[in-house]
């Protein structure tokens, strides 16, 4: 319309002041405009008004219509119409195009726009100034404003007091040589709540630094924050638990060779911390007994899923400790392991060994303590029933003092044992041994232990037995032999001993059955120890056989 105004005014100025007729050439360039501007309709409405302007105005002039102007008229007309149409049909095979080009493109930008708007992650965009210019829902939602009221506001609004010197030093970095950082990052919602979140910022155009030249990606990982908080305190209860326990956790990789573990692990060891250590290492320290309990595989050991050894190690400083590793037995892409925890029983063991030491000496003194009880009445006894012969004292102290070195004997070769017992052939062989040098003596038998006071008594008359040959048998012969046999009855360790006492040779006297000796061996009746006594007196020998219960024996 101010087109075609000023057009018209331009006509009429041309004459009023009797200006050469342009012959409607002057409208030509606003039919172009018109037609550029409007549609074909409006573009042929005006070029019929612009033709009968210029008409009306030669006619009003010249008092006439000569026929030339009427031509000119129509031929404006048409150039005008024509005008309309090319501009018109130009126009529309330009918007063709242009619609099939942009077709795609509005597609990608509206699956794009969906794609945002239904993202997991939060997105905006933000100015130089960091204030927020658009946001997607879930932005919205997370934050819990709604989205126009956030557009517009600066982002560290939305920023934990705590964070925002690092959110305001990010913005400040970003540069095109480095166009992206990410942090993680505390947002308040509206309701005042705290929200973990994953924030990275990045510019969008790295040559130029546009108004909305930053783009903010939002990852809640408030539950997987707290998740790994919470796995962190487990570790560190855990530690604690193990640092407390004096415990290390330890690893082996057969297929690798390699041996990793705990700083206790290595504490342990007494080796430095490594993150992994080749597992030959250990043989230097592990005791070569033990070696085959760690450095074995599962597959060649075949202890099953569980993983229970215990091996001994000298560290490098010397201490020689035991360990306990237990654990399970997993196989992970073809390589075989052991995982476990490690404790360190030295101490335990010493302390087990301790208490299992100090309780043995404790029956040990009980039990000396029972035989120095039981020891006195055995002298009393022997007093009393040695008799003085003929009223000679002299001879009467020395039967008594040898029978009573002979009990001193045998209790001295009974506290050389650690449980207070001997054996058979020690008592025999001790009470034979002068003798034994001239090969007049053959002791031969199992080794049986006889248990402390049954010890005592069996001794007493294996003395008795030597002293009575000494004083009438072949002992006193220089040509008499003497053998000592015992054996198990019936072949098995459970049953009585026969012990026989065989003199081979010319006896100097016969045997007085009365006196103490008679009542130790069982003449007249029960022996001081066993049972089934016997005797077999013979021109050129004797013969004394005794059983043993096995209750009075230890095989």
């Amino acid at each position: 319309m101010a087109v075609l105004v000023a057009t018209l005014l331009f006509e009429v100025a041309i004459f009023l002041t009797g200006g050469v007729d342009p012959a409607f050439l002057e409208f030509v360039p606003a039919i172009v405009v018109i037609a550029f501007l409007e549609n074909r309709l409006v573009a042929v409405g005006s070029t019929v008004l612009m033709a009968a302007a210029g008409l009306g105005a030669r006619t009003i002039m010249d008092g006439q219509s000569p026929a030339d102007q009427w031509v000119r008229a129509i031929l404006l007309a048409l150039a005008g119409g024509m005008i309309a149409f090319l501009f018109d049909q130009s126009r529309r095979s330009l918007q063709a195009a242009l619609d099939v080009k942009l077709a795609p493109v509005e597609a990608a930008a509206s699956r794009y726009r969906g794609a945002f708007e239904r993202a997991e992650l939060g997105f905006a965009t933000v100015n130089d100034r960091g204030e927020l210019l658009w946001l997607n829902k879930r932005l919205s939602v997370l934050l819990g404003y709604p989205e126009d009221e956030l557009v517009g506001r600066p982002i560290d609004e939305v920023v934990h007091q705590d964070d925002r010197a690092l959110l305001k030093n990010s913005l400040v970095a970003l540069v095109p040589d480095a166009p992206w950082f990410s942090s993680e990052t505390r947002l308040i919602r509206s309701d005042g709540g705290t929200v973990w979140a994953w924030l990275t910022l990045s510019l969008s155009a790295s040559d130029t630094v546009p108004s909305d030249s930053l783009f903010v990606v939002v990852d809640d990982i408030t539950e997987r924050r707290a998740a790994r908080e919470a796995l962190v305190a487990q570790n560190e209860w855990l530690d604690l638990a193990l640092s407390a326990g004096r415990l290390g956790t330890w690893r082996i990789d057969y297929g690798q060779d390699a041996i990793s573990g705990s700083r206790q692990f290595w504490e342990i060891l007494g080796l430095p911390q490594m993150a992994l250590r080749p597992l030959s290492d250990l043989s230097s320290i592990v005791h070569p007994a033990d070696w085959d309990k760690l450095a074995s595989p599962p597959g060649t050991s075949r202890r099953g899923p569980n993983y229970d050894v215990e091996i001994r190690l000298k560290r490098p400083d010397g201490q020689v400790r035991w360990i306990a590793l237990r654990g399970r037995e997993e196989n992970h892409d073809g390589r075989d392991q052991r995982i476990g925890i490690a404790a360190d029983l030295t101490e335990r063991r010493q302390t087990t060994l301790l208490r299992a030491a100090v309780r043995k000496q404790e029956t040990l003194m009980l039990e000396l303590r029972h035989r120095f009880s039981n020891l006195f009445p055995v002298i009393t006894a022997i007093v009393k029933m040695q008799d003085a012969t003929e009223g000679n004292i002299v001879k009467f102290k020395d039967t008594l003092v040898e029978r009573i070195r002979a009990l001193e004997a045998t209790h001295m070769l009974l506290t050389r044992g650690a449980d207070g017992s001997s054996t058979i052939r020690d008592l025999v062989v001790q009470e034979l041994q002068p003798f034994s040098k001239d090969g007049k003596t053959i002791i031969t038998g199992p080794d049986i232990k006889i248990s402390g006071g049954a010890a005592e008594s069996f001794a007493m008359i294996i003395h008795e037995l030597a002293t009575n040959s000494i004083k009438h048998g072949v002992l006193g012969d220089a040509q008499g032999k003497v053998e000592a046999h015992w054996a198990f009855a019936a072949g098995g360790t459970g049953d009585e001993i026969v012990f026989e006492w065989i003199e081979t040779g010319r006896r100097t006297a016969p045997i007085k059955r009365q006196g103490f000796g008679s009542m130790v061996l069982g003449v007249d009746g029960t022996p001081l120890v066993g049972h089934s006594s016997q005797f077999e007196v013979r021109e050129d020998g004797f013969r004394y056989s005794l059983r043993l219960s096995s209750k009075e024996v230890q095989a």
